[in-house]
C-alpha cells in the first residue's frame, strides 16, 4: 500500500497472485488489505486535506503537468507492464495510457473550471457570488479493464480541485498504476494526497463506511455499483458508481458496409471484449444483414491470438482462467437456447503459450432479445447478430435491454441520424463510431442500470462531483 507517501505493508497475512494472463506466470502478489490499513490511509489524507486545499490552485495543478511530462517519457515501459499483468496488446496498451494523458491533460485545466460567478447588488448594497471548495477525502475504486485510464478519470480531478484520495485499484492488475502513483511522488504530489490500498471487497466495504470519505467514485459491474451506491449513499456520502453494458451497434441499409463492419469487430473484439464500451449485440435493418454478416466473419476470422507483446498479435488473452470458463458459459447457453453459432472460440489456443486465457472471436447469428447472450454482459470476444425490419424497430431492441451505457448507428442519412439521437434514450451515442468513449474535457457515463448517480465521470461534471457550491451573499 501507498499511504502518507510511503510504500507500506499490509497488517493483513492474505494475498493474491497477479499473474500473466498470456503465460500463466507469476508476477506478483497483492494483499489483501484490512480495515485497519484503510483507516491508516483515509487517516493520511485527512491529515493532507488542510494544506493541500490551502495550496493555490496554480500550484496544485503544477505537479498534474509535470507527471503529464514523466507519463509520456515512460510509455514504452508503462505499455509493456500493462500488457504483462492485463493482457491487452500493446497498441491498446498504449492507447490506454494516453487517454489517461489526456484526463490529466484536462484536470490541468482547473483554474478556469473550478471558477465561480458573481453579480453585485442583487439588491440595493449587497452582492452575490459562488465559489466551488473541496470536500475532504474521496474514495476511487476501479476494475481491472483499464488499470491505468480509469483511476484517472478521477484522481486527478480529485486532487487539482483541492481534496485528497484514497485509490483501491483493481487486484487482478495493480502493478502498472504503481507506477503511475511513484511518478506522481515524483512530480511533486505532496505525501497524503493520494494514498493506494490494495484489496478485496474487505477494503471497499472500509472506504465505504469510513466516516470520513465524503465521496465514492467507482466503476466495476452494475450489480455491484447499485450495491456500492447505495451503501455509500445511506452514510451521506456522494457517489458516483457507473456499471456495466450491453451495447448495440444498428447499421441501415444505406451505411458503408466496410466501415461499418470493421468498426463493430474492432468494437467487440478490442481489449478481448473486456470493456463497457464493446458493441456486442450488431443490429442489420433490412438489406443489410447479409453483407453485415460476410464482413463480420472476415473480421473474426482475421484476428491473431497470442501475447500482447507480438506486435503481430490483435488480440490478447481473457484476464483470468475463471473469467475465460464464464464467457464460455454464456457461449454454451446461448447454443442451449437456440442461436446459431457461427464461429466458436471456446477451443482458441495458442501453441507456444498453454498456459493462457485464450478465447477466440466468437460469433452467434438468429439472437433474441430475451437470451442471455442478448441481455447480459458478457465481457468476452463474442458478437451477436440479429435483424430488424426498420429504425424504430431496431431502438426498440435497444429500449429493451436494462443497461444504457452506448449505441451506435451507422448510415449516411442525416435524417435518420438525428431521428436515431432523439429517440435512442442513451447517455453516449455514436454516429458512424464504433467505440463511443468522449474525450476527457466531455462527461463519460451511461443510464439505466449502467450508472447510478447523478454527475458522471470526467468534463464539468468532474469539477462539480469533487466540490460543493457555495453562495455567498455579501453587504458591507
Amino acid at each position: 500500500n501507498y499511504i502518507a507517501g510511503r510504500w507500506t505493508n499490509s497488517t493483513a497475512g492474505d494475498s493474491l497472485p497477479i499473474v500473466d494472463p498470456a503465460t500463466g506466470d507469476l508476477l506478483d502478489r497483492v494483499p489483501l488489505s484490512s480495515a485497519v490499513d484503510v483507516g491508516t490511509a483515509v487517516a493520511a489524507a485527512v491529515q493532507a486535506f488542510p494544506a493541500w486545499r490551502n495550496t493555490p490552485v496554480t500550484e496544485r495543478i503544477n505537479s498534474l503537468f509535470r507527471l503529464r511530462t514523466l507519463l509520456e517519457a515512460n510509455l514504452d515501459r508503462l505499455a509493456e507492464t500493462m500488457t504483462r499483468e492485463h493482457g491487452k496488446t500493446r497498441d491498446e496498451s498504449l492507447g490506454e495510457i494516453r487517454r489517461g494523458i489526456e484526463s490529466i491533460t484536462h484536470a490541468c485545466a482547473i483554474p478556469t473550471l473550478m471558477m465561480g460567478a458573481t453579480l453585485e447588488n442583487i439588491a440595493a448594497g449587497i452582492d452575490c457570488e459562488t465559489i466551488r471548495q473541496p470536500l475532504g477525502v474521496f474514495a476511487v475504486i476501479t476494475p481491472y479493464n483499464f488499470p491505468v485510464m480509469i483511476p484517472l478519470w478521477f484522481w486527478p480531478f480529485a486532487v487539482a480541485t483541492g481534496n485528497t484520495v484514497v485509490l483501491k485499484p483493481s487486484e487482478r492488475d495493480p502493478l502498472t498504476h504503481q507506477h503511475v502513483v511513484e511518478l506522481a511522488a515524483q512530480a511533486g504530489l505532496p505525501a497524503g494526497v493520494l494514498n493506494v490500498v490494495h484489496g478485496n471487497h474487505t477494503a471497499v466495504e472500509a472506504l465505504l463506511d469510513h466516516p470520513d470519505i465524503k465521496g465514492v467514485s467507482f466503476v466495476g459491474s452494475s450489480a455491484v455499483a447499485k450495491s456500492l451506491y447505495a451503501r455509500a449513499a445511506a452514510s451521506g456520502k456522494r457517489v458516483q458508481a457507473l456499471g456495466g453494458a450491453k451495447n448495440h451497434i444498428i447499421i441501415l441499409p444505406d451505411a458503408d458496409f466496410d466501415a461499418s463492419a470493421a468498426a463493430a469487430v474492432a468494437s467487440a473484439y478490442g481489449a478481448t471484449g473486456q470493456r463497457c464500451l464493446a458493441g456486442s449485440i450488431v443490429v442489420s435493418v433490412g438489406d443489410a444483414y447479409r453483407p453485415i454478416r460476410e464482413r463480420i466473419l472476415d473480421g473474426a476470422a482475421s484476428q491473431k491470438l497470442g501475447s500482447g507483446l507480438d506486435p503481430a498479435v490483435t488480440m490478447g488473452p481473457l484476464i483470468s482462467r475463471p473469467h475465460r470458463d464464464r464467457v464460455a458459459g454464456y457461449v454454451d447457453a446461448g447454443e442451449k437456447a437456440g442461436a446459431t453459432l457461427i464461429v466458436d472460440g471456446r477451443s482458441a489456443m495458442v501453441n507456444a503459450l498453454p498456459n493462457g486465457h485464450w478465447f477466440g472471436p466468437t460469433v452467434f447469428e438468429n439472437v433474441q432479445p430475451e437470451m442471455s447472450i442478448a441481455t447480459d454482459e458478457i465481457f468476452g470476444p463474442v458478437i451477436g447478430l440479429t435483424r430488424a425490419d426498420s429504425l424504430d424497430a431496431a431502438i426498440a431492441l435497444v429500449h429493451r435491454s436494462h443497461y444504457g451505457n452506448a449505441v451506435s448507428l451507422f448510415t449516411r442519412s442525416g435524417a435518420a441520424a438525428r431521428q436515431f439521437r432523439f429517440h435512442a434514450g442513451i447517455s453516449m451515442i455514436g454516429i458512424n463510431i464504433g467505440v463511443v468513449a468522449p474525450m476527457a474535457f466531455f462527461p463519460f457515463g451511461g443510464s439505466r442500470g449502467s450508472f447510478y448517480g447523478d454527475l458522471k465521470a470526467q468534463g464539468k461534471d468532474a469539477i462539480e462531483f469533487y466540490t460543493d457550491q457555495r453562495v455567498v451573499i455579501s453587504k458591507w
